[in-house]
């Protein structure tokens, strides 16, 4: 039986994107700006890096450093702020045959809402939101919603009542219990959960005594987090009946397989994106190898069958 590219589709929310490989918040721009060899009309969705209502130049450097299997950033969210992207990125999405999930920032509840407020006020071609709660390294700002069960509950209830769009919640791997907050979400109104964000890390320079990150802490991505974010999926998997998308240390099309056996319905590349940008088409040709090797005629028929 062969696996053919229609049978990748998925569905989240009201919405059904051609398959389930989307890139990661903070990896692929803004979506308008990627390499002339990669086709982004292949892969299922762009998530845009986190947008903030005002520009923010981000942490000074050092805010990257490479880590064993990994790396830990601390870029501090730096962006061009809401009205700019509105402004010079948005109009390019109507030819860029992919559909676009905008990634938002906020430090204050109020700072959220102005920002869907003024993209609803705009007839744009963004397929929905992922409201980004977990990010670890800026001083003040969502990570405090990623923490608490209430403002999470909170936060995705106020914005549910904004728009029509899909509200994807990313959650956090840095709390107590990721379910409860990933249940939360569900129960405010959010059409999917995104899990994980990166992970609190430190590297140290033992010549110089200093952190290698001038912030001290990051954000640690890559394979050394593929064995975290699963296991968060799996949890969260067995606490919600939305669909979850997986996130973290995903290298190829088997790693790919591995967060749909834990639970996910579709996946974000990270950092693989720094070392091939073409990395997501590759893992959907991947794919359909593999489906056709293990007669799968659907790869979401995988969706949590993990045999523990």
């Amino acid at each position: 039986m062969r696996c053919v590219l229609t049978d990748f589709r998925i569905q989240i929310g009201n919405i059904e994107f051609k398959n389930p490989i989307f890139t990661a918040s903070g990896t692929f721009g803004y979506g308008n700006d990627v390499p002339d060899f990669v086709d982004v009309s292949k892969l299922g969705g762009i998530v845009t890096k986190s947008i903030t209502l005002h520009p923010r130049e981000g942490n000074p450097p050092p805010r990257i450093v490479e880590t064993p299997s990994g790396m830990i950033n601390s870029i501090g969210l730096a962006n061009v702020g809401v009205d700019h992207y509105m402004r010079e990125m948005v109009p390019s999405y109507s030819t860029i045959g992919t559909k676009i999930i905008m990634n938002i920032a906020g430090s204050t509840l109020d700072e959220y809402i102005e920002i869907i407020r003024k993209v609803e006020s705009i007839s744009s071609d963004i397929a929905g939101y992922e409201i980004n709660i977990s990010c670890p390294n800026v001083k003040k700002g969502g990570m405090e919603f990623g923490v608490d069960r209430s403002l999470t509950a909170e936060l995705t209830r106020t914005l549910r009542t904004l728009t029509d769009r899909l509200l994807i919640v990313k959650l956090s791997p840095n709390v107590t219990d990721i379910a409860a907050i990933a249940v939360a979400a569900e129960e405010s109104g959010a059409n999917a959960v995104s899990a994980i964000n990166t992970v609190v890390g430190m590297s140290i320079n033992p010549m110089s005594w200093k952190s290698n990150i001038y912030t001290v802490f990051g954000g640690l991505s890559g394979p050394a987090t593929k064995p975290i974010g699963l296991a968060a999926v799996q949890k969260i998997f067995h606490s919600v009946k939305i669909p979850i998308i997986g996130i973290g240390g995903i290298t190829n099309s088997l790693d790919v397989i591995e967060y749909f056996l834990a639970g996910a319905s579709a996946v974000q590349l990270g950092t693989v994106n720094y070392q091939d940008p073409s990395a997501g088409e590759k893992m959907i040709d991947e794919l359909e190898t593999y489906c056709k090797d293990v007669s799968i005629d659907s790869i979401s028929s995988l969706v949590g069958k993990v045999k523990n």
